[in-house]
């Protein structure tokens, strides 16, 4: 057994997303859900037809794909280049992928930006997500809605499993979870041919009050909140979800 891999980086999100560890991970996550989610949210916003949507982080572009499908003229962004590269081959005359950094704004306009399944929130620094928020608000067309699919924070510390094992393909992943600094962090360890690994997922445990005050700071509307995917009321101790809409 050679000792760990080398697999850090200093930000982990750009070693842990580029790796096909991720995707075997989190491969049971409920796509049909976030179809509906997606249903949902063009439908509240009433988007027009053939709509310039981008999908902010958006991995391997499932998401982008099925709002490509619905008709629109998306643009998927990710940082992780491993993940654009795969979104690339489902990439049509209205269907684009870009290695692009969040904290950056685009030089065209949206009349949608979604940031879905908590992509927010994971530099160290604060000032960082703040310059994400100002990106979206500048790369909105006047009349566009922006929406931030977040964890809600509440919720999950108070139902937080500390430790759990999970086996995959043959995999067995042994995962911890505390809450420190402000962040909610998972320490993920395994093995597989040989090598052992171990990556940490932080992701701040922004709560609405912390994104109503970077909002007011940044000159952004908060429109709408909402707890599930279903667009129910969000309720602080019990919703599964922050979902918030702005411009």
């Amino acid at each position: 057994m050679s000792d760990t891999a080398n697999c850090k980086s200093e930000n982990w999100y750009a070693s842990w997303f580029d790796t096909p560890y991720y995707h075997i991970l989190y491969k049971d996550r409920n796509y049909r859900e976030a179809q509906i989610f997606m249903d949902n949210l063009t439908h509240y916003l009433n988007l027009p037809e053939k709509a310039k949507v981008l999908d902010l982080a958006c991995g391997k572009g499932r998401h982008s794909i099925y709002l490509n499908q619905l008709g629109y003229d998306v643009i998927g962004a990710d940082l992780s280049e491993n993940s654009i590269a795969e979104a690339n081959k489902n990439a049509n005359e209205t269907l684009h992928f870009v290695v692009h950094d969040k904290r950056e704004p685009f030089d065209q306009k949206f009349d949608a930006i979604f940031n879905l399944f908590t992509s927010f929130g994971y530099f160290e620094k604060e000032e960082d997500d703040s310059k994400t928020l100002l990106a979206i608000k500048d790369s909105l067309s006047e009349y566009g809605f922006a929406v931030i699919d977040f964890m809600n924070a509440q919720q999950v510390i108070d139902n937080l499993i500390p430790e759990e094992t999970k086996e995959v393909d043959g995999i067995i992943f042994h995962i911890k979870r505390n809450v420190a600094e402000g962040f909610v962090i998972k320490e993920i360890n395994f093995e597989d041919n040989g090598c052992s690994y171990h990556f940490t997922e932080k992701v701040r445990a922004y709560t609405l009050e912390d994104f109503q005050r970077m909002m007011t700071e940044a000159g952004i509307y908060l429109l709408d909140t909402f707890g599930d995917y279903k667009l129910k009321k969000f309720h602080k101790n019990t919703s599964e979800r922050l979902i918030m809409i702005f411009k």
